[in-house]
């Protein structure tokens, strides 16, 4: 691996994780939730498989992606009603464990991109639908400072390893394990310990919210890798993703308060 791609590797992502902390942290968890839909960690894998792999490579592997947003869909759905009834820890344990539970049974899975990014619109749609409605209230609590650092070697070390391992994994493999979420996770558990089930359940819903732009993101690499160059395909991709997510941030903004 050249030490510049290495370098970059070590940087973009924390960056990244950084940048959603702290505005996480200046407009609370219902942003923070919709934020941590962006592809913090995925858009990252993706970029550094199409330069070290190959465009073909990454492109076959956001159809994977894809699938693993579904599943992610599946995580949030369970924390969410798990949260009123468990602590924070067995909620986040149970939503999880559904995660792992749904990437084992769409695996096996040989679909389209199109059709990927049908299943996990339908999903995203039913679990917005289906989280608990609450009326979350920030308390502001202060975070502990181990917060921000875990979050970014979490992030990095998942980026490291995947992009390490994926002429072994392969594409469809590859992809489905990038929407491991990390970033969500840590900010959805941190927030029901400190501010309760109900801010928990925001910081879900705003995550399932913003990862309507995740899939379109993913739609768009999937379609332009190999038609056009590497990185006019990130940019379109990029804009594609922020305007579809701006758009579910004011179509959801009642429900990020």
């Amino acid at each position: 691996m050249p030490i510049e791609i290495f370098v970059l590797k070590l940087v973009l992502t924390p960056l990244l994780i950084a940048a959603a902390t702290l505005v996480t942290r200046r407009w609370g968890p219902g942003v923070g939730g919709w934020l941590a839909g962006f592809p913090l960690t995925s858009a990252p894998v993706s970029i550094f498989l199409a330069i070290e792999q190959g465009p073909a490579f990454a492109a076959a592997a956001a159809t994977g992606t894809l699938l693993g947003l579904t599943a992610l869909a599946a995580y949030c759905l369970v924390h969410g009603w798990a949260a009123g009834r468990m602590g924070w820890a067995a909620s986040a344990g149970a939503g999880l464990a559904a995660f792992v539970a749904c990437l084992a049974a769409l695996g096996p899975l040989r679909v389209s991109l199109a059709a990927a990014f049908v299943l996990v619109c339908v999903a995203l749609a039913v679990v917005a639908a289906l989280l608990p409605r609450t009326a979350a209230t920030s308390r502001g609590v202060r975070p502990p400072p181990w917060d921000l650092p875990l979050r970014m070697a979490a992030a990095t070390g998942i980026v490291l390893l995947l992009t390490a391992a994926a002429h072994r994994l392969g594409p469809s493999l590859s992809g489905l394990l990038s929407p491991i979420p990390v970033f969500l996770v840590v900010l959805a558990a941190f927030t029901h310990r400190s501010e309760g089930a109900n801010a928990c359940v925001s910081i879900l819903r705003g995550g399932v919210m913003g990862s309507f732009g995740f899939a379109a993101f993913f739609l768009v690499v999937g379609s332009a890798l190999g038609r056009v160059a590497v990185a006019p395909a990130y940019v379109l991709a990029s804009l594609t993703g922020i305007v579809v997510n701006g758009a579910a941030l004011v179509a959801g903004r009642r429900l990020l308060r």
